[in-house]
Protein backbone atom coordinates (compact mmCIF):
# COMPACT_ATOMS: atom_id res chain seq x y z
CA UNK A 1 0.00 0.00 0.00
CA UNK A 2 1.16 3.35 -0.30
CA UNK A 3 0.44 6.30 2.03
CA UNK A 4 -2.06 7.54 0.86
CA UNK A 5 -3.90 4.02 1.36
CA UNK A 6 -2.24 3.33 4.64
CA UNK A 7 -3.77 6.88 6.05
CA UNK A 8 -7.05 5.59 4.90
CA UNK A 9 -6.18 2.41 7.34
CA UNK A 10 -5.92 4.33 10.33
CA UNK A 11 -8.38 6.60 9.58
CA UNK A 12 -11.10 3.91 8.84
CA UNK A 13 -9.95 1.79 12.16
CA UNK A 14 -9.10 -0.62 9.92
CA UNK A 15 -5.22 -0.47 11.70
CA UNK A 16 -3.67 1.56 14.44
CA UNK A 17 -0.35 3.47 14.41
CA UNK A 18 1.13 1.34 16.09
CA UNK A 19 0.37 -1.40 13.36
CA UNK A 20 1.39 0.17 10.92
CA UNK A 21 4.87 1.10 12.78
CA UNK A 22 5.57 -2.28 13.73
CA UNK A 23 4.77 -3.99 10.93
CA UNK A 24 7.39 -1.07 9.10
CA UNK A 25 9.77 -1.94 11.74
CA UNK A 26 9.71 -5.71 10.82
CA UNK A 27 10.15 -5.24 7.39
CA UNK A 28 13.44 -3.43 8.30
CA UNK A 29 14.98 -5.77 10.46
CA UNK A 30 14.14 -8.36 7.62
CA UNK A 31 15.30 -6.52 4.59
CA UNK A 32 18.20 -3.40 5.60
CA UNK A 33 21.12 -6.39 5.93
CA UNK A 34 21.01 -6.83 2.08
CA UNK A 35 20.39 -3.39 1.25
CA UNK A 36 21.75 -1.33 3.89
CA UNK A 37 19.20 1.53 3.35
CA UNK A 38 18.49 2.41 7.07
CA UNK A 39 22.16 3.44 8.82
CA UNK A 40 20.27 4.87 12.12
CA UNK A 41 16.62 3.17 13.40
CA UNK A 42 14.33 5.26 16.09
CA UNK A 43 12.23 1.90 16.68
CA UNK A 44 11.54 3.38 20.17
CA UNK A 45 10.65 6.80 19.09
CA UNK A 46 8.41 5.78 16.28
CA UNK A 47 6.95 3.34 19.02
CA UNK A 48 6.05 5.99 21.77
CA UNK A 49 5.15 8.16 19.43
CA UNK A 50 2.75 6.26 17.76
CA UNK A 51 1.03 5.25 21.02
CA UNK A 52 0.63 9.17 21.40
CA UNK A 53 -2.59 11.26 20.27
CA UNK A 54 -1.65 12.13 16.73
CA UNK A 55 -2.33 15.42 15.10
CA UNK A 56 -5.20 14.84 12.70
CA UNK A 57 -2.83 15.06 9.31
CA UNK A 58 -3.52 13.51 5.96
CA UNK A 59 -0.96 10.83 6.84
CA UNK A 60 -1.51 10.03 10.30
CA UNK A 61 0.13 6.97 11.30
CA UNK A 62 1.79 6.22 8.49
CA UNK A 63 5.75 5.41 8.84
CA UNK A 64 8.23 7.33 7.15
CA UNK A 65 12.08 7.68 6.77
CA UNK A 66 14.51 10.79 6.36
CA UNK A 67 17.52 10.61 4.68
CA UNK A 68 20.44 11.46 6.89
CA UNK A 69 21.81 14.92 5.65
CA UNK A 70 20.10 18.37 6.60
CA UNK A 71 16.48 17.26 7.41
CA UNK A 72 17.22 17.60 11.25
CA UNK A 73 15.68 15.92 14.31
CA UNK A 74 16.24 17.21 17.42
CA UNK A 75 18.10 14.42 19.86
CA UNK A 76 18.77 12.19 16.88
CA UNK A 77 22.34 12.00 15.25
CA UNK A 78 22.27 13.48 12.01
CA UNK A 79 26.13 12.60 10.35
CA UNK A 80 25.47 13.19 6.78
CA UNK A 81 27.65 10.07 5.53
CA UNK A 82 30.92 11.70 7.21
CA UNK A 83 32.74 9.50 10.12
CA UNK A 84 33.23 13.95 11.01
CA UNK A 85 29.32 14.48 11.79
CA UNK A 86 29.65 10.37 13.55
CA UNK A 87 28.52 11.89 16.89
CA UNK A 88 26.54 15.11 15.80
CA UNK A 89 22.68 15.32 17.46
CA UNK A 90 21.10 18.68 16.11
CA UNK A 91 19.36 19.91 19.40
CA UNK A 92 16.28 21.49 17.30
CA UNK A 93 14.04 20.41 14.15
CA UNK A 94 14.45 21.03 10.43
CA UNK A 95 11.07 23.58 8.97
CA UNK A 96 10.25 20.60 6.79
CA UNK A 97 10.81 17.58 9.86
CA UNK A 98 8.12 19.63 11.98
CA UNK A 99 5.59 19.80 9.08
CA UNK A 100 5.98 15.86 8.10
CA UNK A 101 5.12 15.54 11.76
CA UNK A 102 2.35 17.86 11.45
CA UNK A 103 0.92 15.88 8.24
CA UNK A 104 0.98 12.66 10.73
CA UNK A 105 4.13 10.45 9.71
CA UNK A 106 5.69 8.88 12.51
CA UNK A 107 9.90 8.67 11.50
CA UNK A 108 11.24 5.16 11.69
CA UNK A 109 14.66 5.83 10.67
CA UNK A 110 17.37 7.72 8.95
CA UNK A 111 18.41 6.51 5.70
CA UNK A 112 21.92 6.03 3.81
CA UNK A 113 23.05 8.87 1.88
CA UNK A 114 26.97 9.60 0.26
CA UNK A 115 29.62 12.29 2.26
CA UNK A 116 27.87 14.86 2.31
CA UNK A 117 25.50 14.27 -0.51
CA UNK A 118 28.55 14.85 -3.14
CA UNK A 119 28.31 11.81 -5.29
CA UNK A 120 25.87 10.19 -7.22
CA UNK A 121 26.05 6.87 -5.48
CA UNK A 122 25.07 6.00 -2.05
CA UNK A 123 28.47 4.36 -0.75
CA UNK A 124 29.67 5.92 2.51
CA UNK A 125 32.80 4.40 3.92
CA UNK A 126 31.28 5.59 6.98
CA UNK A 127 28.16 2.73 6.93
CA UNK A 128 28.98 1.12 3.65
CA UNK A 129 27.10 1.28 0.37
CA UNK A 130 23.47 1.03 0.22
CA UNK A 131 22.37 -1.67 -2.51
CA UNK A 132 19.94 -1.84 -5.23
CA UNK A 133 16.88 -3.68 -4.56
CA UNK A 134 16.38 -5.02 -8.14
CA UNK A 135 20.30 -6.06 -8.16
CA UNK A 136 22.53 -6.10 -4.71
CA UNK A 137 25.41 -4.97 -7.18
CA UNK A 138 24.42 -2.09 -8.15
CA UNK A 139 23.62 1.41 -7.28
CA UNK A 140 20.75 2.84 -5.64
CA UNK A 141 22.48 6.09 -6.83
CA UNK A 142 22.55 9.03 -4.72
CA UNK A 143 22.50 11.09 -2.79
CA UNK A 144 19.15 9.31 -1.69
CA UNK A 145 19.74 6.27 -2.40
CA UNK A 146 18.87 4.97 0.88
CA UNK A 147 15.28 6.50 0.92
CA UNK A 148 14.89 5.49 -2.63
CA UNK A 149 16.20 1.97 -1.96
CA UNK A 150 13.90 1.92 1.11
CA UNK A 151 11.13 2.76 -0.61
CA UNK A 152 11.58 0.23 -3.86
CA UNK A 153 12.07 -2.39 -1.67
CA UNK A 154 8.64 -1.89 0.83
CA UNK A 155 10.28 -0.97 4.09
CA UNK A 156 8.16 2.06 3.78
CA UNK A 157 5.68 3.39 1.14
CA UNK A 158 7.45 7.07 0.98
CA UNK A 159 10.32 8.64 2.05
CA UNK A 160 12.73 12.00 2.41
CA UNK A 161 14.71 12.84 -0.29
CA UNK A 162 16.65 15.93 -1.37
CA UNK A 163 18.14 17.00 -5.08
CA UNK A 164 21.31 20.19 -5.16
CA UNK A 165 21.76 18.08 -8.76
CA UNK A 166 19.55 15.16 -8.94
CA UNK A 167 19.88 13.45 -5.90
CA UNK A 168 16.08 12.79 -5.90
CA UNK A 169 15.74 11.96 -9.47
CA UNK A 170 18.72 9.76 -10.06
CA UNK A 171 17.95 7.14 -7.02
CA UNK A 172 14.22 6.99 -8.42
CA UNK A 173 15.83 6.41 -11.78
CA UNK A 174 17.84 3.51 -10.21
CA UNK A 175 15.38 2.25 -8.28
CA UNK A 176 11.85 2.31 -9.98
CA UNK A 177 10.05 4.37 -7.64
CA UNK A 178 8.49 8.19 -8.32
CA UNK A 179 10.94 10.96 -7.67
CA UNK A 180 10.05 14.76 -7.87
CA UNK A 181 12.43 17.91 -7.33
CA UNK A 182 10.37 20.87 -6.44
CA UNK A 183 10.56 24.50 -7.95
CA UNK A 184 13.40 26.07 -5.78
CA UNK A 185 11.79 27.83 -2.91
CA UNK A 186 9.06 25.34 -2.80
CA UNK A 187 9.52 23.48 0.13
CA UNK A 188 11.29 25.27 3.19
CA UNK A 189 15.29 24.65 4.06
CA UNK A 190 15.00 26.54 7.23
CA UNK A 191 16.00 27.17 10.65
CA UNK A 192 19.81 25.98 9.52
CA UNK A 193 19.59 27.42 5.77
CA UNK A 194 18.54 30.55 3.71
CA UNK A 195 19.12 28.67 0.50
CA UNK A 196 21.93 26.09 -0.54
CA UNK A 197 24.72 26.88 -3.16
CA UNK A 198 22.50 29.80 -4.75
CA UNK A 199 19.42 27.66 -4.88
CA UNK A 200 20.58 24.63 -5.99
CA UNK A 201 19.05 22.37 -2.96
CA UNK A 202 15.47 21.28 -3.29
CA UNK A 203 13.61 18.89 -0.44
CA UNK A 204 10.81 16.63 -0.88
CA UNK A 205 10.09 12.59 -0.65
CA UNK A 206 10.72 9.78 -2.69
CA UNK A 207 7.45 8.13 -2.95
CA UNK A 208 5.74 4.66 -4.61
CA UNK A 209 2.28 6.77 -6.04
CA UNK A 210 2.54 9.83 -7.46
CA UNK A 211 -0.80 10.93 -5.81
CA UNK A 212 1.39 10.23 -2.74
CA UNK A 213 4.02 12.78 -3.93
CA UNK A 214 1.72 15.35 -4.28
CA UNK A 215 -0.07 15.23 -1.02
CA UNK A 216 3.23 15.26 0.51
CA UNK A 217 3.67 18.64 -1.13
CA UNK A 218 0.76 19.76 0.16
CA UNK A 219 1.95 19.44 3.62
CA UNK A 220 5.33 20.60 3.21
CA UNK A 221 5.20 23.59 1.09
CA UNK A 222 5.12 27.14 1.60
CA UNK A 223 7.05 29.74 3.00
CA UNK A 224 8.73 29.59 6.45
CA UNK A 225 9.65 32.93 8.63
CA UNK A 226 12.60 34.46 7.30
CA UNK A 227 12.65 32.56 3.75
CA UNK A 228 15.16 34.76 1.29
CA UNK A 229 12.42 33.78 -1.13
CA UNK A 230 9.41 31.04 -2.08
CA UNK A 231 8.15 30.03 -5.01
CA UNK A 232 4.67 31.26 -5.68
CA UNK A 233 1.85 29.62 -4.47
CA UNK A 234 -0.26 26.73 -6.70
CA UNK A 235 -3.94 28.02 -8.16
CA UNK A 236 -5.54 25.19 -5.76
CA UNK A 237 -4.03 21.72 -3.73
CA UNK A 238 -1.31 19.56 -5.71
CA UNK A 239 -3.45 16.71 -4.71
CA UNK A 240 -6.36 18.06 -6.39
CA UNK A 241 -3.84 17.99 -10.22
CA UNK A 242 -3.49 14.20 -9.53
CA UNK A 243 -6.56 12.61 -11.88
CA UNK A 244 -7.43 15.99 -13.59
CA UNK A 245 -7.16 16.10 -17.41
CA UNK A 246 -4.18 17.37 -18.25
CA UNK A 247 -5.10 18.91 -21.76
CA UNK A 248 -2.84 18.22 -25.18
CA UNK A 249 0.90 19.20 -23.96
CA UNK A 250 3.31 20.36 -25.85
CA UNK A 251 6.21 18.01 -24.97
CA UNK A 252 9.84 18.49 -26.36
CA UNK A 253 11.82 15.10 -25.89
CA UNK A 254 15.13 14.37 -26.66
CA UNK A 255 17.49 11.32 -26.23
CA UNK A 256 21.09 13.01 -26.31
CA UNK A 257 23.06 13.81 -23.69
CA UNK A 258 22.81 17.58 -23.03
CA UNK A 259 26.67 17.57 -22.09
CA UNK A 260 27.76 15.54 -25.15
CA UNK A 261 28.47 12.22 -23.42
CA UNK A 262 27.21 8.83 -24.81
CA UNK A 263 23.69 7.95 -23.65
CA UNK A 264 22.98 3.91 -23.49
CA UNK A 265 20.69 2.65 -25.89
CA UNK A 266 18.00 1.30 -23.08
CA UNK A 267 17.99 5.08 -21.93
CA UNK A 268 17.40 6.00 -25.21
CA UNK A 269 14.49 3.41 -26.00
CA UNK A 270 13.42 4.50 -23.15
CA UNK A 271 12.59 8.44 -23.84
CA UNK A 272 10.78 7.36 -27.49
CA UNK A 273 8.88 4.71 -25.60
CA UNK A 274 7.58 7.42 -23.25
CA UNK A 275 7.52 10.14 -25.96
CA UNK A 276 5.34 7.25 -28.14
CA UNK A 277 3.10 6.87 -25.03
CA UNK A 278 2.43 10.73 -24.67
CA UNK A 279 1.48 10.80 -28.48
CA UNK A 280 -0.80 8.14 -27.64
CA UNK A 281 -2.56 10.19 -24.73
CA UNK A 282 -2.88 12.93 -26.82
CA UNK A 283 -0.31 15.31 -26.69
CA UNK A 284 2.14 16.87 -29.35
CA UNK A 285 5.50 15.53 -29.28
CA UNK A 286 8.16 16.68 -30.99
CA UNK A 287 12.39 16.28 -30.87
CA UNK A 288 13.68 19.49 -29.31
CA UNK A 289 16.25 20.27 -26.22
CA UNK A 290 17.36 23.61 -24.87
CA UNK A 291 20.62 24.91 -25.90
CA UNK A 292 23.60 25.90 -24.24
CA UNK A 293 27.42 26.37 -24.18
CA UNK A 294 28.05 22.47 -22.40
CA UNK A 295 31.91 23.18 -21.73
CA UNK A 296 30.98 26.52 -20.22
CA UNK A 297 28.12 25.00 -17.86
CA UNK A 298 30.71 22.35 -16.73
CA UNK A 299 33.24 24.51 -15.27
CA UNK A 300 30.59 27.27 -13.68
CA UNK A 301 28.90 24.39 -12.38
CA UNK A 302 32.44 22.64 -10.96
CA UNK A 303 32.95 25.59 -9.49
CA UNK A 304 30.15 26.02 -7.51
CA UNK A 305 29.86 22.70 -6.79
CA UNK A 306 33.19 22.54 -5.47
CA UNK A 307 33.09 25.69 -3.44
CA UNK A 308 29.56 24.09 -1.53
CA UNK A 309 31.48 21.38 -0.62
CA UNK A 310 34.05 23.55 0.80
CA UNK A 311 31.30 25.86 2.56
CA UNK A 312 29.96 22.23 3.69
CA UNK A 313 32.59 21.44 5.70
CA UNK A 314 33.66 24.73 7.45
CA UNK A 315 30.03 25.09 8.23
CA UNK A 316 29.76 21.88 9.74
CA UNK A 317 33.26 22.95 11.85
CA UNK A 318 31.63 26.01 13.06
CA UNK A 319 28.43 24.12 14.19
CA UNK A 320 30.65 20.92 15.75
CA UNK A 321 33.94 23.10 17.13
CA UNK A 322 35.77 20.33 15.43
CA UNK A 323 38.54 21.24 13.25
CA UNK A 324 38.53 19.81 9.49
CA UNK A 325 41.27 16.71 9.12
CA UNK A 326 41.55 15.04 6.07
CA UNK A 327 41.62 11.43 7.72
CA UNK A 328 38.23 12.27 8.97
CA UNK A 329 36.71 12.73 5.12
CA UNK A 330 36.97 10.31 2.35
CA UNK A 331 39.69 11.04 -0.24
CA UNK A 332 37.53 12.49 -3.03
CA UNK A 333 35.56 14.44 -0.46
CA UNK A 334 38.84 15.85 0.41
CA UNK A 335 40.09 16.72 -2.56
CA UNK A 336 36.79 18.61 -3.56
CA UNK A 337 36.98 20.27 -0.35
CA UNK A 338 40.22 21.84 -0.62
CA UNK A 339 39.29 22.71 -4.42
CA UNK A 340 36.95 25.10 -3.26
CA UNK A 341 38.88 26.03 -0.85
CA UNK A 342 40.72 27.75 -4.15
CA UNK A 343 37.57 28.86 -5.28
CA UNK A 344 37.63 32.91 -4.39
CA UNK A 345 34.39 34.81 -3.78
CA UNK A 346 34.30 36.48 -6.85
CA UNK A 347 35.19 33.39 -8.86
CA UNK A 348 32.30 31.60 -7.07
CA UNK A 349 30.04 35.29 -7.86
CA UNK A 350 30.81 35.05 -11.39
CA UNK A 351 30.21 31.38 -11.40
CA UNK A 352 26.56 31.62 -10.22
CA UNK A 353 25.86 34.60 -12.68
CA UNK A 354 26.96 32.16 -15.35
CA UNK A 355 24.93 29.58 -14.66
CA UNK A 356 21.99 32.07 -14.30
CA UNK A 357 22.65 33.07 -17.75
CA UNK A 358 22.07 29.21 -18.52
CA UNK A 359 18.86 29.10 -16.64
CA UNK A 360 17.57 32.07 -18.70
CA UNK A 361 18.46 30.39 -22.09
CA UNK A 362 16.79 27.15 -20.71
CA UNK A 363 13.39 29.16 -19.63
CA UNK A 364 13.41 30.28 -23.61
CA UNK A 365 13.04 26.89 -24.50
CA UNK A 366 9.53 26.68 -22.50
CA UNK A 367 7.99 29.65 -24.24
CA UNK A 368 7.36 26.87 -26.87
CA UNK A 369 7.09 23.49 -24.72
CA UNK A 370 5.58 22.94 -21.65
CA UNK A 371 7.12 20.21 -20.81
CA UNK A 372 10.60 18.64 -21.78
CA UNK A 373 11.53 14.86 -21.66
CA UNK A 374 14.69 13.13 -21.45
CA UNK A 375 16.48 10.08 -19.77
CA UNK A 376 16.91 10.55 -16.44
CA UNK A 377 19.98 8.67 -16.41
CA UNK A 378 22.36 8.25 -19.57
CA UNK A 379 22.86 4.86 -18.26
CA UNK A 380 21.45 1.89 -16.46
CA UNK A 381 22.50 1.85 -12.40
CA UNK A 382 25.88 0.84 -12.88
CA UNK A 383 28.39 -1.28 -10.28
CA UNK A 384 29.45 -0.89 -6.92
CA UNK A 385 32.51 0.96 -6.61
CA UNK A 386 32.54 2.85 -10.33
CA UNK A 387 33.24 6.01 -8.52
CA UNK A 388 35.99 4.80 -6.29
CA UNK A 389 38.50 6.92 -7.45
CA UNK A 390 41.53 7.78 -5.21
CA UNK A 391 41.91 11.43 -4.30
CA UNK A 392 44.54 12.67 -7.06
CA UNK A 393 41.81 11.38 -9.94
CA UNK A 394 39.59 13.96 -8.86
CA UNK A 395 39.02 15.25 -11.94
CA UNK A 396 38.06 11.87 -13.79
CA UNK A 397 35.33 11.31 -10.66
CA UNK A 398 33.62 14.46 -11.75
CA UNK A 399 33.55 13.42 -15.48
CA UNK A 400 32.47 9.84 -14.90
CA UNK A 401 29.48 11.35 -12.56
CA UNK A 402 28.87 13.80 -15.22
CA UNK A 403 28.55 11.54 -17.50
CA UNK A 404 26.23 9.21 -15.62
CA UNK A 405 24.08 12.14 -14.65
CA UNK A 406 23.98 15.02 -17.44
CA UNK A 407 20.19 15.39 -17.67
CA UNK A 408 19.45 16.34 -13.81
CA UNK A 409 21.54 19.42 -12.73
CA UNK A 410 20.32 21.90 -15.54
CA UNK A 411 16.67 22.07 -13.06
CA UNK A 412 18.67 22.62 -10.05
CA UNK A 413 20.85 25.38 -11.90
CA UNK A 414 17.51 27.14 -13.23
CA UNK A 415 15.21 26.27 -10.18
CA UNK A 416 12.52 24.32 -12.64
CA UNK A 417 10.55 21.50 -11.12
CA UNK A 418 11.51 18.22 -12.29
CA UNK A 419 10.30 14.23 -12.02
CA UNK A 420 11.69 10.92 -12.84
CA UNK A 421 9.18 8.37 -13.65
CA UNK A 422 9.87 4.62 -13.40
CA UNK A 423 8.09 3.82 -17.16
CA UNK A 424 11.30 1.30 -18.18
CA UNK A 425 12.70 -1.74 -17.35
CA UNK A 426 15.73 -3.46 -18.74
CA UNK A 427 16.06 -6.78 -19.86
CA UNK A 428 18.17 -7.69 -17.11
CA UNK A 429 15.09 -6.04 -14.25
CA UNK A 430 16.87 -3.07 -13.69
CA UNK A 431 14.50 0.33 -13.88
CA UNK A 432 15.26 3.01 -15.92
CA UNK A 433 13.45 6.66 -15.42
CA UNK A 434 12.75 9.09 -18.18
CA UNK A 435 12.49 12.61 -16.52
CA UNK A 436 10.74 15.11 -17.19
CA UNK A 437 11.03 19.04 -16.45
CA UNK A 438 8.31 21.60 -16.49
CA UNK A 439 8.55 25.62 -16.35
CA UNK A 440 8.87 27.80 -12.72
CA UNK A 441 5.96 26.59 -10.31
CA UNK A 442 4.46 24.77 -12.58
CA UNK A 443 4.58 21.41 -10.67
CA UNK A 444 0.58 21.44 -11.16
CA UNK A 445 1.23 20.17 -15.05
CA UNK A 446 3.84 17.02 -13.55
CA UNK A 447 1.37 15.92 -11.51
CA UNK A 448 -1.29 15.44 -14.34
CA UNK A 449 0.53 14.33 -16.44
CA UNK A 450 2.82 11.92 -14.11
CA UNK A 451 -1.32 10.07 -12.85
CA UNK A 452 -1.88 10.14 -16.50
CA UNK A 453 1.06 8.31 -17.20
CA UNK A 454 1.03 6.14 -13.88
CA UNK A 455 -2.66 4.95 -15.03
CA UNK A 456 -1.41 3.89 -18.46
CA UNK A 457 1.56 1.91 -17.33
CA UNK A 458 1.39 1.45 -13.66
CA UNK A 459 4.81 0.78 -11.72
CA UNK A 460 3.72 -0.21 -8.80
CA UNK A 461 2.93 -3.63 -8.62
CA UNK A 462 6.60 -5.15 -9.33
Amino acid sequence: MDATAQAELVRGGEATPVELVEAAIERIERLNPAINAVVTPMFDIALETARRDLPPGPFTGVPFLLKDLSASWAGVRMTGGSAFLADFVPQVDSELVKRLKRAGFIVVGKTNTPELGIPPTTEPRLFGPCRNPWDPTRTAGGSSGGSAAAVAAGMVPAAHGNDGGGSIRIPASCCGVFGLKPTRGRNPLGPSFGDVMGGLVADHALTLTVRDSAAILDATAGPDVGDPYFASPPARPFHDEVGAPPGRLRIGFSDVSPLGGPVHPECRGAVRAAAALCEELGHTVVEAAPAFDASRYLTLFSAVWAAGCAWSVDGLALVTGKRPAAEEFEPLTWALYERGKAVGGAEYLLALQGLQQVGRRVAAFFLEHDLWLSPTLAEPPFELGTLDYPADRLEDAIRRAFAFTPFTSLFNVTGQPAMSVPLHWTEAGLPIGVQFAARYADEATLFRLAAQLEEARPWAGP
